[in-house]
């Protein structure tokens, strides 16, 4: 559980972010790409593979796919008090990805790049508890998308 504080530091630099958030987001998944560039093939639109990430950060689809990250952060920062009730928003979320082959295994990865991106337009003031306010932040909500991974169908 966050600690009214964390919950705090993260409010407070969310607002510094969430102002330009496609300019942000783009930072985000140019460390994404760096950190697993065989995560590009994951992103197909009409069945065309990009040929760079730059090709792709620059699609519109891609860029709306960043909104809509964007906006699932800050859906998640709005409720950071009862993150509960966007428990199975986030598992929906968590069965899209893995119906297009994303592993969850990815989103640790997704979690590097957001503090990357957080710290890169934070500079100094992003401090070690608000890193470790994030982290425990993102790693509450990976968990709720989990459940999207975990509940696969039986056989019958």
């Amino acid at each position: 559980l966050l600690s009214g504080r964390q919950r705090a530091l993260i409010r407070e630099s969310w607002q510094r972010v969430s102002g330009s958030p496609v300019q942000h987001g783009l930072v985000l998944f140019s460390r994404l790409f760096d950190l697993d560039p065989d995560l590009l093939t994951l992103f197909q639109y009409n069945c065309k593979q990009f040929a760079s990430p730059q090709e792709c950060l620059s699609a519109p689809e891609f860029l709306d796919h960043i909104r809509k990250v964007m906006l699932v952060i800050d859906a998640a920062v709005s409720h950071l008090e009862n993150l509960s009730c966007l428990e199975e928003y986030l598992c929906n979320l968590g069965k899209k990805h893995q119906a297009v082959g994303v592993k969850v295994e990815s989103f640790s990865t997704v979690g590097e790049s957001l503090l990357y991106m957080l710290e890169k337009c934070l500079g100094t003031a992003f401090s070690p508890d608000m890193r470790e306010a994030w982290s425990k932040f993102y790693g509450a909500v990976v968990k709720a998308m989990q459940c999207g991974w975990e509940t696969l169908p039986e056989g019958d």
